[in-house]
């Protein structure tokens, strides 16, 4: 039975909205100038100074045609709680700025930022992570973002697009989010933990500001943002160098697993590396990271190298 009948069939009897298909995770710059500006598709362009990767001034010099614009950094993806940053923010906060970008439960987002290396690129997996955790399935980044766009030489536009208000409605999958507590529990568990930090922030040598202890969650093991990316670019590895990376990391492709960083931001890279490119549908992510984690003097941290 096809899929158009089998929706109509439950919106007669249930009143439900039919979910959206389910998107490629990774889609090329090619697919990408074949379906611009077609009806049911929003490219979602969220450059911005993190990673070098453009901003407002950036999207408005030129952009992939019809492409709409926010801010990864100040658009309202990511929210501080109690002195920690990269919280995830109210669920009506994201439906009225996803809805505000001209998004509805049956678009196709393709998100894309500059794709200048792999911290730019998690920009990309956190807001991916966002959808997916909102129960949008309909969602998709553009691998190698904006630079492998430009360099495929695909055309451009200037200005400013300015979206049509939708309606986004969120059906959260709370599975896709780790709490404090669950960290807590997979520490003493031993399911794993991925840190997804540089490795001098996970051997606890340095610390970025945001972060008030040196060092990372006990028991967790390291796989650095830059080994996920092609030379820590902007094209993500394929599965089968991922799945050796993992295995020299000592990190499991299935299986329970929480990823973590400092703010969420390169452990979203890393859940979106296992979860949609190796298929380990039951990783998490850990929001708070240790921006969360080392503010509480109650939980452990544990720092591998002192000065």
């Amino acid at each position: 039975m096809k899929r158009s009948l089998l929706c109509g069939i439950a919106l007669l009897t249930s009143g439900a909205a039919c979910a959206a298909p389910s998107a490629p995770a990774l889609v090329d710059a090619a697919w990408v100038a074949a379906h611009t500006c077609k009806p049911g598709i929003v490219l979602l362009d969220i450059r911005n100074p993190i990673g070098g990767g453009g901003d407002l001034t950036a999207y408005l010099r030129d952009h992939i045609p019809c492409a709409v614009y926010s801010n990864y950094a100040t658009g309202g993806w990511r929210i501080k709680v109690d002195g920690a940053p990269g919280l995830v923010p109210p669920i009506p906060a994201l439906e009225k700025l996803i809805g505000g970008l001209g998004i509805s439960n049956n678009t196709h987002v393709v998100i894309y930022t500059g794709g200048t290396n792999a911290t730019d690129m998690g920009g990309a997996a956190r807001v991916f992570w966002t959808f997916k955790y909102l129960g949008d399935n309909n969602v998709s980044i553009l691998d190698g973002g904006y630079a492998a766009y430009v360099a495929a030489k695909h055309p451009l536009q200037p200005g400013f697009n300015k979206p049509v208000a939708a309606d986004f409605v969120a059906r959260p999958r709370p599975e896709l989010l780790a709490s404090e507590q669950d960290v807590q529990h997979a520490m003493k568990a031993g399911i794993p933990l991925v840190d997804n930090r540089p490795s001098a922030q996970y051997l606890g040598i340095n610390r970025t500001n945001v972060v008030v202890r040196n060092g990372t969650i006990p028991g967790a093991r390291n796989l650095p943002e830059n080994w996920i990316t092609r030379n820590d670019g902007g094209m993500f590895r394929s599965p089968q160098a991922l799945r050796a990376l993992y295995v020299a990391a000592h990190v499991p492709t299935r299986g329970k697993q929480i990823t973590f960083c400092n703010t969420g931001h390169w452990a979203a890279l890393g859940w979106f590396t296992s979860y949609e490119l190796l298929g380990d549908k039951q990783a998490r992510m850990y929001a708070g990271s240790m921006s969360q984690w080392s503010r509480n003097p109650a939980l452990p941290v544990v720092r591998k190298v002192r000065d």
